[in-house]
């Protein structure tokens, strides 16, 4: 997959020059959370470049990790070897979340991923059986990237706009970048940060107290963090 070699036969070494090139693991992230076409890959990896994200594929292929069905209209699925690589990819999350300092993570704040991995683990069972819209309001953000809409179909599909959909709104939930990270990492609860005025709920009652069961968490948000 690439010209750096360990040159070694231990099986780490020989997994890891597989694994280990930048946004490897980042991407595998996305293939076993369930995307499998280009466009839902980079949506996952908006800052890893359109060619960069072609090259990773190219390279998970050929070494047996990912299969590119054409026919299927493009999509990119895990293989038995990809499979097998879940809770590989699951272990760096937990050992991440437990270890790894909060404070940098957080300089890296990003309001398209984490809308979309809270789309991506929405639980639709608290929402009613009808469409459901909340608007998500980040104030600090420039207007370009101060609006966001999760939209809850009666089927429980769950779609993500960032421009008006024109639905009318069954909550607003206004709160800053930073906060809803911390929320959606595990590292606060939506009642702590209503109890400190960072974050706001107008709408449906039903909607903003049940906030904390439907809000789709860090997969990693039960894992307690034990660094400093």
């Amino acid at each position: 997959m690439t010209n750096a070699s360990y040159r070694q036969f231990c099986p780490v070494a020989m997994a890891a020059e597989i694994l280990c090139t930048r946004w490897t693991v980042v991407l595998l992230r996305e293939l076993v959370a369930g995307s499998t076409r280009f466009n839902e890959l980079r949506r996952g990896v908006p800052r890893m470049s359109p060619a960069l994200l072609s090259k990773r594929l190219r390279e998970l292929e050929e070494a047996g990790i990912v299969v590119h069905e054409e026919r299927e209209g493009g999509a990119y699925r895990l293989t038995a070897a990809g499979r097998d690589l879940q809770p590989v990819v699951e272990a760096i999350g937990l050992w991440g979340q437990k270890w790894v300092e909060a404070d940098p993570s957080l300089e890296n704040l990003d309001p398209e991923l984490l809308m979309w991995d809270m789309r991506r683990n929405l639980d639709t069972d608290p929402v009613p059986a009808m469409r459901t819209v909340i608007e998500f309001i980040y104030p600090e953000l420039p207007p370009s990237q101060r609006n966001w809409w999760l939209i809850v179909e009666p089927d429980q599909s769950v779609d993500l706009c960032h421009i008006d959909p024109g639905f009318d709104v069954d909550l607003y939930v206004t709160v800053d970048l930073r906060t809803m990270t911390e929320i959606w990492m595990g590292l606060r609860t939506v009642a702590t940060a209503i109890s400190d005025g960072a974050l706001c709920l107008v709408g449906r009652t039903e909607l903003a107290n049940t906030m904390q069961s439907w809000l789709g968490l860090s997969p990693f948000a039960q894992q307690k963090k034990l660094a400093t």
